[in-house]
């Protein structure tokens, strides 16, 4: 099936693994030799012995499960644009149906059959009255609630989904002003991509610097910070899927937990006090998150764990998570398999 190059549902970001929107992942080198692959799913070995020793077999049953579906087509109303229900009426002009979801009014599900390219034919699409965007990456910036007038920063922002929607969660008016994005994206071609998207969805109050965000100087401060980090995208593979097979390797997963803890030290370092950080990953394994989180609240006794916290929340899938009110998604037919933590520095 084709692909649009604008949706942002592909790996998110700024190198993960695998790409969707959801998946940012680093740049995957070229194993020396073919990896071992499990059997029944075709994809690493490695991997789905991680998955084991992480949740076990129930849970590894579970995430198979997901592996294996056949994934819906999500979109989200751009407020920004549109209302949510004149997105409701084109998608119903177009015979296309859906669903919403408990947790977020502007996000729509679409029907089983539907995929992307019968929304890339609207009028809405086009003049950026929605999103293509999974139900996971939704979760991040509304776990964040950027703030109007608060100062924001996204450290890994193309190609601007979640950029766009915490302008879209906080646009001002009725006296307040709104939220101001710093947003960072280390690849040329992405930071283009990211700018294309941004002026399409109307997300103006962003300012797009071509940096890595774990160079920013030490005199930059935010109110809130959005960390959606380079993975493995190992929540978001998909069984027999020959890319995973090929490009997730063990040294692939060395070099994106070095790159996360880099950057999860740099956004603490660079929030106020009082400010709030969302971690987030489109992986499921615990090294790439718990791991990182429980290192960085180590080295900064000042910051502590924040409750997810979201009305509907509990209809999402979710995995065993050691973190209190961290939030791991169980990849299924809905949802890609993410991680959600949100960090205070309270002193």
């Amino acid at each position: 099936m084709a692909r649009d190059p604008r949706r942002d549902g592909g790996r998110r970001g700024q190198g993960r693994g695998l790409r969707h929107e959801g998946a940012r992942g680093a740049r995957p080198a070229t194993p020396q030799k073919p990896q071992e692959l499990d059997g029944e799913l075709g994809l690493p070995a490695h991997l789905v012995a991680s998955v084991r020793t992480a949740y076990g077999e129930e849970g590894l049953a579970r995430v198979a499960e997901g592996w294996s579906a056949t994934r819906a087509v999500t979109l989200r109303a751009n407020a920004l644009r549109a209302t949510r229900e004149e997105v409701a009426v084109a998608l119903d002009d177009a015979h296309i149906a859906w669903d919403g979801v408990p947790w977020y009014a502007d996000a729509f599900v679409l029907a089983d059959g539907v995929r992307e390219r019968s929304v890339w034919d609207l009028d809405a699409y086009e003049q950026g009255k929605l999103y293509l965007q999974s139900l996971s990456s939704m979760l991040p910036p509304l776990v964040l609630a950027p703030r109007p007038g608060a100062d924001v920063l996204d450290m890994c922002a193309a190609p601007g989904g979640k950029t766009s929607e915490m302008c879209a969660l906080a646009p001002g008016g009725a006296g307040e002003r709104a939220a101001r994005v710093t947003a960072c994206e280390l690849s040329h071609p992405r930071a283009e991509r990211l700018e294309h998207n941004l002026a399409k969805l109307g997300a103006t109050n962003v300012q797009v610097m071509r940096t890595d965000a774990r160079r920013l100087d030490e005199w930059f401060s935010f109110d809130q910070v959005l960390l959606d980090a380079p993975c493995t995208g190992s929540g978001t593979a998909h069984a027999h899927d020959e890319h995973a097979a090929r490009a997730l390797t063990p040294e692939l997963a060395a070099r994106v937990e070095r790159s996360q803890a880099a950057l999860l030290e740099k956004g603490l370092q660079v929030l106020k006090l009082g400010g709030e950080l969302v971690y987030s990953t489109c992986s499921i394994l615990p090294r790439e998150n718990e791991d990182i989180v429980e290192g960085a609240l180590a080295r900064h006794p000042e910051c502590e764990l924040v409750p997810v916290g979201l009305a509907g929340i509990e209809r999402v899938p979710t995995l065993p998570c050691r973190l209190d009110g961290a939030l791991t998604v169980c990849p299924s037919r809905l949802y890609e398999g993410f991680f959600v933590a949100k960090l205070r520095k309270v002193g």
